[in-house]
């Protein structure tokens, strides 16, 4: 419940697990080695390192020890020996990718190359060294795999820099693909980084340094106070400028484009109409399509291409959304989204089979389009049927693995965050019925998110009940009915909001199970006259289902009684819920989808399939996520939902 705007749940370690494991007599020696690894203190890790042989987490103990002498030269030797004995594990996985970024840093393209291929899950900052040191052996077509990145990779790491700028020497991108680099760095905000891409440009074309920032920073400033030449240069600066101050306001930006327009060739200008048409779109202005009429045929990043599709949405024009989606890139057209908004354009437009066939490429998946794509298809949503449970033999296979048991002792010390990467390293490649094991573990020793997240996985085999969750029913199913709440949509959103974490912690300070900001925990305490309420028992979790299904019933009584309403309310706040509404009637799935804020739009449309799901277990009858999104109701003057926090 609270806008996280590009935001990841942090889950702090403080969760008390009830595990099937005591806590061993050496682990509270683990956990000195953890704080003396972190102090710096090797004299006391050496020391506590040999009382630990034999402890399940001893590599941690070790790697902690390597991982400071990687920047002094170590002998490649004792690196290859802790790596052969815990080959396979996440814990070589991460000193490999340590060791691989000093090599990389040194430019030791000799031990990098021997060491770099058994790397199973190399980042962008290894990808880019990987890069380097092919363009030193002189693969020729090094360059062809790095030009990609240049329009993909807007914010690059330290190591990309020298593979950026090889195509630039080598003559692989010119002017016309810098600007169009630095077009994409404005867009995402990466205003230092568009600074820097300047430099990229030839000396006639690239601006002083004070230039550059008051375009960025104060561009109508610099639009007023410039007299336009016809140089490439002022050209691209004045598109760039009306790209900033469309993002505060599309029309002023509009007027000034206007001015200016006939001093612009037609790429600079069509991508000025763009960018004005793009953050109308997410203002859900009406005038929004018309300016990106006006921004004709010039390529559009997969950002604002969408929220043409989104505002043409919202207008009901399918001919756009099908010409739109049609233009896009493959792979981004093939996504669920794209697949079933451009079956739906060509339902309107009469062409049923075609309809039906992109229906189909979506149909069944457990998410949000798959659901929509069924409903489209005539098929009701039901969970598929349930697996036979693990056997007592694929349950021991899975106690038995070593990185189960090491994910397992990490969320016994409440080290949330390294248990985490341990378990979801051991999921790769497992079978069906691994992963039914190993969430059903997860499941008996109270590690709920993990459970869903090995349950999610099946691809053949399904237990839905795992993938769906329902625990603390004896708090949640009570409060549920005492606010008169559906309890398939409180799961649903539950299971969105902390994965039934009990102690998880937003970036922003939202707290348990559901979620509660500090003040709106407050505020709804207030409200129910609840007495004696501290913070801290916030994370209490019946205080927490209470007070989170509160506030769910208020919410919805402030938004139409809507639950899409309500869940974007929830995520980002009534006000703003209220104001993503229309002036006219809005499907619920419309609505969904053009929500401005990233998260929340992802967040409304996985709570909306969670509880058609949760619903269809608790009930066993087939479900219809359409009869749940049902219509949004036009925006009218009343102020109830801006009154709540």
């Amino acid at each position: 419940m609270k806008f996280r705007l590009a935001a990841v749940l942090y889950l702090l370690p403080l969760l008390a697990i009830h595990l099937p494991v005591s806590a061993a007599p050496s682990d509270d020696l683990f956990l000195a080695a953890r704080d003396a690894a972190r102090a710096g203190d090797r004299v006391r890790l050496e020391r506590l390192a040999g009382e630990l042989q034999g402890h399940e987490l001893a590599p941690y103990v070790e790697y902690w020890r390597l991982q400071p002498e990687l920047k002094n030269d170590i002998d490649a030797s004792t690196i290859r020996s802790f790596l052969v004995r815990n080959e396979g594990s996440y814990i070589a996985e991460k000193l490999r990718g340590d060791w691989l970024k000093q090599l990389g840093k040194q430019q030791q393209w000799d031990l990098f190359d021997a060491e770099y291929p058994a790397l199973v899950q190399p980042d962008q900052e290894l990808s880019c060294y990987a890069l380097q040191s092919r363009r030193v052996r002189g693969d020729a077509r090094m360059l062809d795999d790095a030009m990609p990145l240049w329009l993909n990779l807007i914010e690059p790491p330290e190591s990309c820099y020298p593979v950026l700028e090889a195509l630039i020497l080598e003559k692989r991108v010119l002017a016309d693909g810098v600007w169009t680099r630095i077009r994409r760095q404005v867009e995402a905000g990466r205003l230092a980084g568009a600074r820097y891409s300047m430099n990229y440009l030839p000396q006639s074309q690239t601006p002083d340094a004070k230039t550059a920032l008051t375009v960025t920073d104060s561009p109508m400033q610099w639009l007023v106070k410039t007299s336009l030449s016809n140089s490439r240069m002022h050209r691209e600066l004045a598109a760039l400028a009306i790209g900033r101050i469309a993002r505060s306001d599309p029309r002023m930006a509009a007027e000034q484009l206007e001015k200016i327009e006939a001093r612009l060739q037609a790429g600079e200008k069509g991508w000025a109409w763009s960018q004005i048409g793009w953050q109308a779109a997410q203002k859900h202005m009406t005038e929004a399509l018309d300016w990106f009429r006006r921004a004709g045929d010039v390529p559009m990043s997969d950002e604002v291409a969408q929220w043409k599709v989104r505002a043409a949405l919202r207008a009901q024009d399918w001919g756009t959304v099908r010409s739109t989606i049609e233009k896009m890139p493959a792979a981004l057209a093939e996504q669920p989204t794209w697949t079933y908004w451009l079956g739906r354009a060509y339902r309107a437009g009469g062409r049923t089979d075609e309809a039906n066939a992109l229906f189909a490429k979506v149909a069944g998946q457990p998410n949000f389009y798959g659901n929509l794509a069924d409903e489209e298809l005539g098929r009701a949503i039901t969970p598929p049927p349930k697996a036979v449970p693990p056997t007592p033999e694929e349950m021991s296979r899975i106690e038995s693995s070593t990185t189960v048991q090491r994910a397992l002792a990490l969320f016994r010390l409440n080290m949330r965050t390294e248990g985490v990467r341990e378990w979801n390293w051991g999921l790769r490649g497992m079978t069906d019925r691994e992963l039914l094991a190993a969430s059903s573990l997860a499941h008996r020793a109270g590690i709920y998110d993990r459970a869903i997240a090995a349950a999610d996985r099946t691809r053949e085999e399904h237990d839905y009940s795992l993938r769906y969750l329902s625990p603390y029913s004896e708090q949640v199913r009570p409060a549920a009915r005492e606010q008169s709440l559906d309890d398939a949509w409180v799961y649903g959103l539950m299971r969105q909001e902390s994965r039934f974490v009990t102690n998880a912690r937003s970036s922003v300070g939202a707290s348990g199970l559901m979620q509660l900001m500090p003040a709106t925990a407050r505020w709804v305490a207030n409200k129910i006259g609840m007495k004696n309420f501290q913070p801290g028992k916030v994370n209490d979790t019946e205080t927490n289902v209470l007070l989170g299904t509160s506030y769910m019933r208020m919410v919805m009584e402030s938004l139409d009684n809507h639950p899409v309403l309500a869940s974007a309310a929830y995520n980002a706040g009534p006000g703003r819920a209220r104001r993503w509404q229309a002036d006219r009637p809005l499907e619920g799935a419309v609505y969904a989808e053009t929500i401005p804020f990233n998260e929340t739009r992802d967040y409304v449309k996985k709570v909306m399939s969670n509880a058609v799901y949760y619903s269809a277990l608790f009930n066993g009858q087939p479900q219809s996520i359409k009869n749940r999104l049902g219509t949004i109701a036009p925006r009218t003057a009343d102020t109830k939902a801006e009154e709540l926090p």
